[in-house]
């Protein structure tokens, strides 16, 4: 289940899988077409970044959804235009989703650079690892390549999109589905060490709606409970108050999302659900017991898996000019 091995083996390791599941896809794809493209992107996010870290959960938040909806192809960024009212951004997972401005100031960037050369696709890919670098997480590689969807659909978002009330079995499909496994799911959950979450739909189900004494989820700590309903999710339809996904620690990127688990305060079900399976479990303990470089180390090959998902490259879709709308 876990990856083990000296760093050099890991690094060897990573660069043959980034080689042999895409081979269109390539380190430095724009080293010719637009040189300075990786950079501008890297320089804007460390700029902005330090000044909104909470971005960086929402960035990767970002990346996550769209990979899980038609592969990796920007597909979540399109908005309604006349030949399609249905897009990803509509859906219920989709809709607490922020950063889309972010995406289309560092686009406007590279388009004044290069127009016409660089995908939403791949801007997004970079800016979600970026970001998680820049407040001091795990770095991955990030192959590229990625050219940008046509198509935005709001009920293929609904249905593969993971949802915050999942048990492990639906979790594990939905992830199956996208050629991950549960050692992806574990530990991309991880990335719920940093950001926020809204009370309603997410949370509130758990406190309010449930079958324990006062509503109450009983696979959640009754304290941890208790504190929430008092003092953030005071009624069960708010929709509006934030609370952490990790609470004193959102802004680190570290282990004590897992510990959280460990301890019944998982946020959501679907949090909750990873320490119900012996394997996610097994995986949970051993990141607990191990360096945190452990962890960076596994989840940034589980990021190099997701961003894989589905790509389309050559001469399938297009470079959009704006990430928003499909080019005319």
């Amino acid at each position: 289940m876990a990856r083990t091995g000296f760093l050099g083996i890991i690094v060897i390791g990573l660069l043959a899988f980034i080689g042999s599941t895409h081979a269109q896809l390539q380190m430095n794809f724009y080293a010719e077409t637009c040189p300075k493209a990786e950079t501008i992107i890297q320089n804007y996010v460390k700029e902005h970044i330090p000044n909104a870290p909470s971005l960086a959960a929402a960035l990767i938040r970002m990346h996550f959804h769209d990979c899980f909806v038609r592969g990796c192809d920007a597909s979540v960024l399109l908005n309604v235009s006349s030949t399609n009212s249905s897009i990803e951004k509509n859906a219920v997972p989709n809709q607490t989703l922020r950063g889309f401005d972010f995406i289309d100031r560092v686009k406007s960037l590279v388009e004044a650079e290069c127009p016409g050369i660089v995908s939403c696709a791949d801007i997004l890919t970079l800016v979600a690892r970026d970001s998680v670098v820049t407040i001091g997480g795990p770095f991955w590689q990030v192959p590229t390549g990625r050219r940008d969807g046509v198509i935005s659909n709001v009920t293929e978002a609904n249905t593969n999109i993971p949802a915050p009330s999942n048990n492990f079995t639906n979790l594990l499909r939905l992830f199956n589905n996208q050629g991950l496994d549960a050692t992806d799911l574990v530990l991309l959950s991880g990335a719920h060490t940093i950001g926020l979450a809204h009370c309603s739909p997410a949370v509130t189900p758990r406190l309010y709606n449930s079958t324990g004494p006062g509503g109450v989820d009983p696979t959640l700590d009754s304290e941890y409970a208790a504190n929430l309903k008092a003092n953030k999710c005071k009624t069960a339809n708010d929709n509006t108050t934030k609370i952490e996904m990790d609470p004193g620690s959102r802004n680190t990127f570290d282990l004590s999302y897992y510990t959280l688990l460990k301890k019944r305060r998982g946020l959501f079900q679907s949090d909750a659900a990873l320490t119900t399976n012996s394997t996610s479990l097994a995986l949970i303990n051993q990141l607990l017991s191990s360096p945190l470089s452990f962890f960076y180390t596994e989840f940034a090959k589980s990021m190099v898996k997701m961003g894989q998902i589905n790509v389309k490259t050559g001469t399938e879709g297009q470079i959009r000019k704006q990430c928003a709308l499909i080019n005319s």
